[in-house]
């Protein structure tokens, strides 16, 4: 997706080798122009593969999820990190370890969200490593459900995320790939 690939080298900063930060526009403000368009990418990507509900982790994730989900028809569920007062005891859950803040995070559903023979598909802002879509898509299988598909945002193409959710069986379609990283240079790898 040119536009996005454009927005990332307008407002991304590098930190290091294997950080972007995109608060600007994903992260912390939402840029709702883009965010609708990617909706309407992966929506369209995605169109034949009869989905139920759109899944994602909270919090980056749920903007692009629910801008899919809209253009779908179909409603946008996440996993919470933390289970509150108000989370059902009858939950899927998954351990996620998230290496932007070096930490392993529990995640969390309701079992009444994902139901068995749904197909669902994943959304999320960034791959790299794939532990995110490992434990969504070890969710979508406690449930019994399909995970017909992952939607990535921004995937770090030098990691290896992609084959982690591929050899899972689930499709990942990147609507921008980052080959590689550096201070004053952002190099796309073609989808």
């Amino acid at each position: 997706m040119k536009e996005l690939e454009q927005k990332i080298l307008d407002e991304g900063i590098v930190l290091g080798e294997d950080i972007l930060k995109v608060d600007s526009f994903l992260n912390q403000q939402i840029d709702v122009e883009l965010i609708s368009k990617m909706g309407e990418e992966f929506a369209e990507h995605f169109k034949d593969q009869n989905i139920d509900k759109v899944f994602t982790v909270e919090s980056s994730g749920i903007a692009p999820a629910l801008a899919t989900a809209k253009n779908l028809g179909v409603k946008c569920v996440f996993g919470r990190k933390k289970q509150s007062l108000t989370t059902s005891e009858d939950v899927y859950h998954s351990s996620v370890f998230s290496f932007t803040k070096q930490v392993m995070n529990e995640l969390i559903v309701n079992k009444e969200f994902i139901k068995e023979g749904e197909n669902v598909l994943m959304i999320d802002d960034f791959l790299a490593n794939g532990q995110a879509a490992k434990g969504m898509i070890a969710i979508i299988r406690q449930a019994g459900a399909n995970p017909v598909g992952c939607g990535i945002v921004i995937e770090k193409s030098f990691s290896n995320g992609r084959s982690i959710v591929e050899d899972m069986g689930v499709e990942v379609y990147s609507l921008a790939r980052i080959a590689k990283l550096e201070e004053d240079n952002i190099v796309f790898e073609e989808n």
